[in-house]
């Protein structure tokens, strides 16, 4: 089998100049400081928790933070396209957060997948998402980069 770039650095730096974009354009509507690119550090963070935690916080953010949720939400959909690509199936259910049945038919595809695919969707996610971290810290002001998160804890 030969070797195949899924252009994981280019989606990454894509997703880091969308949300920097969305970031820009809600700040000079509402005058709003939160970042949404202080999330690639989360989203980093929250790998080790596992695909249904990772799939799942994107409707955390949807009714307070929506920005962030699109950030979360089109990160998930590049993983999924990435594997798609790899001849792995990732669930991606379109669901509505006040839909609780949907919220755990949609975990529970994500619980069953094989462990070993599990496994490769983690690592792929993992370097995703060390890939946003990269460009996120290429592409936003050091006075803007915060890593603690404090300010950011919904």
């Amino acid at each position: 089998m030969a070797w195949t770039s899924y252009s994981l650095d280019q989606k990454a730096q894509q997703l880091v100049l969308n949300a920097r974009q969305r970031d820009r354009d809600a700040m000079a509507a509402t005058r709003n400081r939160k970042n949404s690119l202080n999330q690639s550090f989360k989203m980093r963070e929250s790998v080790a928790y596992g695909l249904e935690r990772f799939w799942g916080e994107h409707l955390r953010l949807q009714l307070k933070e929506p920005d962030k949720s699109q950030y979360w939400k089109e990160t998930w959909d590049a993983l999924v396209d990435v594997m798609q690509q790899s001849g792995i199936t990732v669930p991606n259910d379109r669901v509505d957060v006040d839909n609780t049945r949907a919220v755990q038919a949609m975990a529970q595809k994500l619980w069953q997948i094989n462990k070993e695919d599990q496994r490769i969707i983690l690592a792929v996610l993992t370097q995703l998402c060390d890939c946003i971290v990269w460009w996120t810290q290429r592409y936003k002001g050091s006075a803007e980069l915060n890593t603690d998160e404090t300010e950011d804890e919904a």
